[in-house]
């Protein structure tokens, strides 16, 4: 005889041990992180807070690549991610973080690989139209490539009434 639906054993619950959150600074990465730490909070995981520079492009490919005080931004960023870090709602949780320069798409799969997240929580800035088609969606490419499920965070719109 066959086993009825509610005979099947039930799959393991989801754990979640390493939580990857890529911030911009901007208030929907914040909010990111706000969602990030009720995740920690019901499966006890630890947290990355990661931020991706953009690196340096040169202008034409016979010229070196030229940044102004690529090393202050790195420590600015640091320090920032630091200061976040550092934050009471993130107090007595396992925080990592990380700095890195480049694609902010690629180094976020990336990092997501390297540290072997099992979830990604991101901002999105809910750009439409023909800001999307210009700058692209960081959050798009990330959800397509990640090697892990992405929880995305939309920004609030605020609607005025007339």
């Amino acid at each position: 005889m066959e086993p009825t639906i509610s005979e099947k054993p039930i799959a393991s619950a989801i754990q979640l041990k390493k939580i990857l959150v890529p911030v911009d600074f901007s208030e929907p990465s914040e909010e990111a992180l706000r969602q990030a730490v009720r995740f920690a909070d019901q499966f006890g995981a630890a947290i990355t807070l990661l931020h991706v520079m953009p690196a340096p492009v040169a202008a034409f490919p016979e010229v070196a690549a030229y940044c102004d005080n690529v090393e202050q931004n790195l420590e600015c960023a640091e320090a920032a991610l630091q200061t976040m870090a550092a934050h009471p709602m993130l107090k007595k949780r396992r925080v990592r973080t990380e700095v890195r320069s480049g694609l902010a798409a690629h180094e976020i799969v990336e990092a997501a690989r390297e540290f072997d997240s099992d979830l990604i929580v991101i901002a999105t800035h809910g750009y439409t139209g023909w800001k999307h088609f210009c700058i692209g969606s960081t959050t798009e490419r990330v959800v397509r490539t990640a090697p892990c499920p992405v929880f995305v965070v939309r920004e609030k719109k605020r609607h005025a009434i007339h």
